[in-house]
């Protein structure tokens, strides 16, 4: 017979503080108390699409973070991770029956929002809700930096890098409505031979092999033309390259390793070309989540500190912190036993269940304290 595993206080401790971490990341680097709207349109930040407010699909509209605390309390919520140059919907004529309570007044409408079936819940080419309770296969979401859609590793028609945690990634679909950008891949993973066996696996069986960029292959583009960016620029950078491009299958989604906006030409024409494809935000290098993520997580620290209960843990001694981890190891399973006892009725925990179960457990332990030690 298998026994149980046991979990001490200090994994759930370590496991909260890393999903803190997580949190954080995408949370920190947005205002949970104040409604982002009179910000304008907020390079980037975090997003929500209320599904009780707006059920229909006809109206898709996203709240900011605060707006999902203060005004949509209890509301079937979708979220969006983050998305950028986005004006909070929140109270505005697509919310039929419901007002901002931060800021109340607002325009009818953000004619500069730009929306997508993400803020009906659904991700992807396969068009489904994350998580799926259909999906079985365990696969990881990525999102697109141009249309900032999700989309699983499997569809992506490419091979899915390890580190693709430090790489941005361009759907196909993004790829080819911006066929300058397949001049920028090709030129990039030209000195890359697709080496690995899993891409040779692939491609002997009739598949083919997305554009990987690794990081350290930038010679080959820095040594076309470099400069310092602002400083004129004889040639155009992108030209160059295109006379110079290889003959590859345009076919699924490229990543791109983190330095790849800063090879970008910025002469005049192809400052025009990517306006107009309003895509100037390929020029920003702090547009990028990574960037997001990183001054959400110093906002984080700087504001929080360390967490109090781990250090107060910290500077207990050993059969201190023993006598902790035994006592939240018997509550747990008290806890467990007093909750199986509402499954196997049928019933519902209510909130007076829980305070009368903590109350028992603060009886107990007067008790056990009036008997003297052991």
């Amino acid at each position: 017979m298998c026994e149980e595993q046991t979990v001490s206080l200090l994994d759930v401790l370590k496991e909260d503080e890393e999903l803190e971490e997580e949190a954080s990341a995408v949370l920190a680097g947005s205002d949970s108390d104040h409604c982002s709207y009179p910000q304008g349109y907020v390079q980037r930040q975090a997003l929500y699409s209320c599904h009780t407010c707006i059920s229909n699909g006809s109206e898709a509209a996203g709240v900011c973070l605060a707006c999902s605390y203060k005004c949509h309390e209890g509301h079937d919520l979708f979220e969006l991770y983050t998305k950028r140059n986005f004006r909070c919907d929140c109270g505005n004529t697509k919310f039929k029956d419901l007002q901002c309570k931060l800021v109340p007044d607002k325009d009818e409408v953000n004619t500069s929002n730009k929306y997508s079936h993400n803020f009906s819940g659904l991700y992807c080419t396969c068009r489904r809700p994350y998580p799926d309770p259909e999906d079985q296969v365990e696969d990881e979401m990525i999102q697109c930096v141009v249309c900032e859609d999700w989309f699983h590793g499997r569809h992506l028609g490419s091979l899915v890098p390890d580190c693709v945690g430090s790489q941005e990634m361009i759907c196909e679909s993004c790829m080819n409505q911006n066929p300058f950008l397949w001049i920028y891949a090709d030129h990039l993973a030209a000195a890359v031979d697709h080496v690995t066996q899993d891409a040779k696996d692939v491609e002997g069986r009739g598949g083919h092999v997305g554009i990987y960029l690794p990081d350290n292959r930038t010679d080959v583009i820095e040594s076309t033309s470099k400069r310092v960016r602002g400083e004129p620029e004889p040639n155009c950078r992108l030209e160059e390259l295109q006379k110079i491009s290889q003959n590859r299958t345009r076919t699924g989604a490229v990543f791109w390793p983190s330095t790849w906006r800063s090879k970008l030409c910025c002469c005049s024409s192809c400052q025009e070309r990517l306006s107009e494809a309003q895509l100037n935000f390929l020029f920003d290098e702090l547009d990028t989540v990574q960037a997001y993520e990183r001054r959400g997580q110093n906002k984080d620290q700087n504001q929080g500190g360390h967490d109090p209960l781990m250090l107060a843990l910290d500077n207990l001694n050993r059969v201190q912190q023993l006598e902790i981890i035994h006592g939240y190891n018997d509550m747990k399973s008290e806890l467990k036993d007093f909750l199986q006892g509402f499954v196997a009725e049928g019933k519902v925990v209510t909130p007076d269940d829980i305070r009368q179960f903590f109350e028992q457990q603060q009886s107990r332990k007067r008790r056990r304290v009036d008997a003297g030690p052991f």
